[in-house]
């Protein structure tokens, strides 16, 4: 997975080259994005607990699945594809908007992201890859928020930044 390559992007979201993974986190280049945030029939929004082995922020709680669409590959067909691969269904998505941030992560590296955001409803079995995925729950945006102001070292630095932006914590407007 750290040698694949990503997309980098103005701060108008036009590509304006190719880079590996890894060393774009090294430089803090900005690049292309997703982020996928499940919502059940109740409200909750489902989180999932990332890898402990992952090269960055492992062992911490975010959104529902994340990553980098590959040279060519559209966000949201990134999106459905990640969602599978970590935590091993599909829905449909639809996107609800663009988050652009930086931030320091551990270990020297950088996360700057022009997020392409998606919703999707989800009621069904949850196969999460181990390799991805250390465990999941489904939180309703209170017990979020709550937990956020806890623990806020437990979570994402991208998700936390979601959460103050107001961002991912209303469910969407017709649950199936």
């Amino acid at each position: 997975m750290l040698q694949e390559e990503i997309v980098l992007v103005d701060r108008d979201d036009n590509e304006i080259g190719i880079a590996e993974k890894l060393e774009t986190h090294r430089r803090g280049d900005l690049h292309r994005a997703f982020s996928v945030l499940i919502w059940d029939s109740a409200g909750r929004l489902l989180l999932q607990r990332r890898q402990i082995g992952k090269y960055h922020s492992g062992g911490l709680w975010t959104n529902s699945c994340c990553g980098h669409p590959r040279p060519g590959e559209r966000s949201g067909d990134a999106a459905l594809r990640r969602l599978g691969e970590e935590m091993g269904f599909a829905c449909a998505l639809a996107p609800i908007g663009t988050f652009l941030y930086r931030a320091e992560l551990d270990d020297g590296l950088v996360e700057h992201e022009l997020v392409h955001l998606f919703r999707g409803t989800y009621d069904g079995p949850i196969a999460p890859n181990p390799e991805e995925c250390d465990g999941f729950n489904w939180l309703a945006p209170d017990a979020i928020r709550r937990e956020i102001a806890a623990a806020p070292e437990t979570f994402t630095i991208w998700f936390r930044k979601y959460v103050e932006a107001g961002w991912p914590l209303s469910p969407p407007l017709e649950v199936a």
